[in-house]
């Protein structure tokens, strides 16, 4: 029996010791080796929001088929766990860092540092302000993102068509005031808009413009709903009746559609859903917009940004020089960041086939079809 007893510990052991180096692989991602082709530290915002999933699972599958080795990171919306991850990274050693910050000009801490130890900066969709030590930008161009929702606004009301004897209602909504891709949004939309307010053919009854002041922080879209609602109570009484909503993000705009739906918009004659655009083309949204609701989308196609961050990241470590950047556009406080900037589609309930479906972007299992 002792003999059997001490067999059966030893296999325990085993066990444990292997299941231990099974699952400390797997917390780590293998990125404690820097195994292959080198250690690519890729840091997300977080994983509560379906399109950062798609974009850290788009850049690291892209860079190890490459070869390269990837410590992928979610920060969870929390500065300091963001803060804590690149510094993690730097010890590590890792020869890149690939960074979809929360705040852009909270980690000039950690900038200084990689620049001291001579690791190349990628700042990936959100640009990293206040600080030299960023050394490329890869995103969509968000001042035509912007346009495009502006543009979505336009189309769906039929501004062109608009009197000012019987002008369009809208309100606005912005993206979170410390993220410098907001500010790109809210330019593009607004040149769009510009002449149409200046014509008297389009009216915010609310008077809240500023961008400081329809700035929702974190693109939290409960905070977004709540705004819609006191917006809904203080001035859409009587026959005032909201036409439209000019939103930076999809979950902003459904939640916008939910305080809408509340009191009746949708379901009560002469009381129609607004016309309301967004950003990221989630499944949601695209569910919305195939069942009448949500007007528009802006794609911007993660598998796109994914692979063009995963080529610069490639050339960089092959010692070449990136080219046919634009080094004029995204000036960070600090310097010009020489940037990579992609083109973003306007998707339709009459494109979701072609640009939607047929592209691979979501299934029609995933949208339901």
């Amino acid at each position: 029996m002792k003999i059997m007893e001490r067999s059966l510990t030893v296999a325990l052991l085993l066990l444990l010791a292997a299941g231990t180096v099974f699952v400390s692989c797997g917390k780590g991602q293998g990125a404690q080796d820097g195994g292959g082709k080198g250690l690519i530290g890729v840091v997300m915002p977080t994983r509560s929001e379906e399109r950062w999933i798609k974009d850290g699972n788009a850049v690291k599958e892209g860079l190890e088929q490459l070869g390269y080795t990837v410590d992928l990171q979610y920060s969870d919306d929390d500065i300091a766990t963001q803060t804590r991850q690149i510094d993690d990274m730097i010890t590590k050693g890792v020869k890149i860092l690939v960074i979809a910050s929360i705040d852009g000009s909270a980690l000039s801490s950690q900038l200084e540092n990689a620049a001291a130890a001579k690791i190349p900066v990628i700042s990936y969709d959100r640009l990293l302000m206040q600080s030299p030590n960023v050394d490329y930008y890869v995103s969509f161009d968000n001042y035509k993102v912007g346009g495009q929702m502006g543009d979505i606004l336009i189309t769906g009301l039929k501004l062109d068509e608009a009197t000012a004897e019987n002008p369009v209602i809208i309100e606005l909504f912005a993206g979170s005031p410390d993220d410098n891709n907001s500010v790109g949004f809210y330019d593009g939309a607004m040149d769009k808009l510009k002449p149409y307010f200046d014509k008297g053919v389009l009216k915010v009854p609310s008077g809240q413009i500023d961008r400081t002041v329809i700035g929702t922080l974190r693109w939290d879209a409960a905070e977004a709903q709540k705004r819609m609602e006191n917006l809904l109570s203080a001035y859409y009484s009587g026959d005032v009746v909201l036409n439209g909503i000019l939103s930076p993000y999809d979950p902003i705009s459904l939640s916008c559609l939910e305080a809408c739906k509340a009191v009746g918009y949708g379901s009560t004659p002469g009381k129609p859903l607004p016309v309301v655009g967004g950003q990221d083309c989630i499944v949601a949204s695209v569910k919305s917009i195939l069942a009448g609701e949500q007007y528009a989308t802006v794609l911007k196609d993660t598998r796109s940004l994914g692979a063009a961050t995963v080529t610069l990241v490639d050339t960089l470590m092959q010692g070449q020089t990136p080219g046919n950047l634009d080094t004029t556009s995204y000036n960070n406080g600090a310097k010009i960041v020489p940037s990579l900037l992609l083109d973003s589609v306007i998707v339709t309930k009459d494109n979701v086939q072609k640009d939607v479906i047929d592209t691979g972007y979501h299934t029609a299992a995933e949208l339901g079809l």
